[in-house]
C-alpha cells in the first residue's frame, strides 16, 4: 500500500508538471514581455587585424554618467544588452595599448547596433580617441522600420498634439479614417487605424516602455502618450522579431524620456487658431460657386 501510494504521488507530480509546461508553451506571443530597450555589440581587434581577448570595456551613459562594464571574450567579442536609449561613451582598456574612446554613440529604441574597436599598440597613458566614423550597422535585426526621434516629436506641428500622426512619417504606415487629429472625443477604433506594412488598419500593436496599450476588445488602442513625454519612437513595419505574433500589422514602441545629472525643464504655449488652418474642401467649394450667392460654411 505504502508504495503504491508513493506512484500515485508521484504521477501525480509529473502531471501537474506537464501541465504548467503546457500552459506555459500554450502562451500567445503577445504576453511575453517585450522591451524597449536596446544593444551595444561589437569586436575589440588590433590594427592587424587580429582579436584582442581579455579587454576591460566600460560603456558611460553620457547624461547620466551611469557605467556598465564588461570583458571582451576568446573571441574578441564584447556586447551590452538591454541598455536604455541615450547618448554613450565606450573606453577600452587593455595592457600594452593605448587607451580607446569613442563618443558620442547614440543609442535608439530597441535597436541592436554594432560598434568594432580597433586600438593601437602603445602606452595606456596615452588616448586615441574617435569621434566620427561611418554609420552604425545593425546586423543583429532583419527587422524594417524606423525610429522618430526626440526634436521629430518636439517641433513638427501636430493636430491635437497627437504623436501618433508622427508614425505617418515612416514608409509604408497610411493613416485610415479619424487618425491625425485631437484623440480627445474622437472614436476610440479611430486611434490605432493605421494600416503598416500592407497589414489591415487596426491590428498594429502599441508599447509603451515596453508595456502593451491595446486592450483586449478589438485590439483597441487604449492610451496615447503626450507628446512632452516622449523621448522617441520606433515603428516596425515589417520582418517583425520573434518576440511579435498575433497580428496583421507593424508595432509602435513609444519610450519615455528618462532624466539626467543636469536640471532641466521645458515651457511652451499652445496656440491653435482656426485661422492659420488650411482651407477646407466646403470653403473652397463655396467660393468657387456660382456668383458667390450664400455664405460660407461654419469653420
Amino acid at each position: 500500500m505504502e508504495s503504491c501510494s508513493r506512484n500515485r504521488c508521484g504521477m501525480g507530480l509529473l502531471f501537474m508538471l506537464a501541465l504548467l509546461v503546457t500552459i506555459v508553451l500554450a502562451l500567445p506571443a503577445s504576453c511575453i514581455a517585450q522591451t524597449t530597450y536596446g544593444s551595444i555589440i561589437g569586436v575589440v581587434a588590433d590594427t592587424t587585424g587580429s582579436v584582442v581577448p581579455n579587454a576591460s570595456v566600460v560603456l558611460t551613459n553620457l547624461d547620466t554618467a551611469a557605467t556598465l562594464n564588461t570583458v571582451s571574450t576568446q573571441t574578441g567579442l564584447y556586447r551590452f544588452v538591454n541598455v536604455p536609449p541615450a547618448r554613450y561613451r565606450i573606453d577600452l582598456d587593455v595592457a600594452g595599448f593605448k587607451h580607446f574612446t569613442r563618443s558620442p554613440i547614440a543609442l535608439e529604441v530597441q535597436s541592436t547596433i554594432q560598434v568594432d574597436l580597433t586600438i593601437q599598440i602603445g602606452s595606456q597613458t596615452q588616448t586615441v580617441t574617435v569621434t566620427a566614423e561611418t554609420p552604425l550597422l545593425q546586423p543583429a535585426t532583419s527587422s524594417l522600420g524606423q525610429v522618430v526621434d526626440q526634436r521629430e516629436t518636439d517641433e513638427l506641428p501636430l493636430n491635437g498634439r497627437n504623436p501618433m500622426s508622427l508614425a505617418a512619417l515612416v514608409p509604408s504606415v497610411i493613416p485610415q479614417g479619424g487618425t491625425s487629429q485631437t484623440p480627445t472625443g474622437e472614436n476610440p477604433f479611430a486611434w490605432g487605424n493605421y494600416q503598416i506594412g500592407g497589414g489591415m488598419a487596426g491590428q498594429s500593436l502599441t508599447y509603451l516602455d515596453g508595456s502593451p496599450v491595446n486592450s483586449s476588445y478589438d485590439n483597441l488602442t487604449a492610451l496615447i502618450p503626450t507628446q512632452d513625454s516622449l523621448q522617441e519612437f520606433k515603428v516596425q513595419t515589417n520582418t517583425l522579431p520573434p518576440e511579435y505574433g498575433g497580428l496583421a500589422g507593424g508595432v509602435i514602441n513609444f519610450t519615455t524620456r528618462s532624466g539626467s545629472n543636469t536640471l532641466h525643464g521645458n515651457a511652451w504655449e499652445y496656440l491653435r487658431n482656426k485661422v492659420l488652418n488650411a482651407n477646407t474642401f466646403e470653403l473652397s467649394r463655396w467660393r468657387g460657386g456660382r456668383c458667390g450667392v450664400g455664405r460660407p460654411p461654419a469653420l
